[in-house]
């Protein structure tokens, strides 16, 4: 056997090796150039070739078997069969969490800075919220961030229950809206989203599909605002590329709202994460403003909503 072919070998256990093996129905000698892709914030992922088309593997990352539901993740592909907006999965194991896809070869992730590129993935985003699509299980902010405090211990912020009592002070408002509930992406943040160029045509995609579920989908732009950094001026911004024909204040709010839950959610998941040994620095500490900051902003809008009470 070729140096190479053994060096390929051990950068794929011998069950990600069979997955591939079934899923293509291809023997392991026929699995060529593997090479490692940039490891995500979750997961590890690895590029090959196999019979002339290149594929990409992702390989759950250290403690994901805790946080992600993969027959949940399974079920939300399954919903997309069909769709365009996703990445071309060939097969996903509900049991392993691997999940092999088509590879894109010219590909760059939507940069939050450029204005063109941000409302063009509004767009798309407000485009798929519109199909309504439905799957058997809900992403539950409230239970997520309870899950995430479990896991993690003793919070590092000094005022953590102060700012955790502000944002459970939202759910009555949050509560009390007519909110509909569709298929929401939950994690649909810049680097999600894909400009791909293809035969001369550039198309744009949403990937990665694992925290999806049934949710209010105006979720899915506090979270791009939270992970793309957004000062509030942008978030407004943001909120209007979103909504063409304009927002209405419950609405807005209500996406303040989303922001500081979704800071708490991300920060509490940094904060189990940083005990695993993965520090993630600066990002945690941002998150944790937004919970912070968007939770009192909160409170100062709704006592003037409601006529300084």
């Amino acid at each position: 056997m070729h140096m190479e072919a053994c060096h390929e070998k051990r950068l794929l256990t011998d069950a990600a090796v069979a997955f591939i093996e079934e899923a293509l129905g291809v023997r392991k000698e026929q699995i060529r150039d593997v090479q490692p892709t940039s490891a995500g914030m979750t997961n590890r992922s690895f590029r090959f070739s196999c019979n002339g088309t290149s594929y990409i593997l992702r390989v759950p990352g250290e403690g994901t078997d805790k946080l992600i539901n993969r027959r949940q993740e399974a079920e939300n592909y399954q919903a997309l069969s069909g769709d365009t907006i996703s990445d071309h999965v060939v097969a996903i194991s509900p049991d392993t969490g691997y999940k092999l896809a088509k590879y894109w070869t010219e590909t760059r992730n939507c940069n939050p800075q450029d204005p063109e590129e941000v409302q063009a993935c509004m767009k798309l985003l407000r485009q798929f919220h519109g199909k309504a699509l439905k799957v058997p299980h809900a992403f539950d902010v409230y239970r997520e961030i309870d899950f995430y405090e479990s896991l993690m211990g003793k919070s590092v912020y000094s005022d953590y229950d102060e700012v955790r009592l502000r944002c459970l002070a939202m759910r009555p408002f949050l509560n009390s809206l007519d909110r509909q509930y569709v298929l929401t992406h939950v994690d649909a943040v810049p680097d999600n989203f894909l400009f791909v160029k293809e035969n001369g045509q550039e198309s744009l995609h949403l990937i990665d599909w694992e925290y999806a579920g049934m949710n209010d989908p105006h979720l899915d732009i506090a979270m791009f605002a939270i992970y793309a950094g957004y000062e509030r001026e942008m978030i407004d911004q943001l909120i209007d590329w979103y909504f063409t024909e304009g927002c209405d204040a419950d609405t807005r709010l209500k996406i303040y709202c989303y922001v500081a839950l979704g800071g708490l959610l991300w920060s509490n998941w940094c904060e189990y994460k940083k005990e695993l040994g993965v520090d993630f620095g600066g990002y945690a500490l941002m998150q944790y403003r937004y919970a912070s900051e968007y939770s009192a902003l909160f409170q100062e809008l709704i006592k003037k909503r409601n006529g300084g009470k």
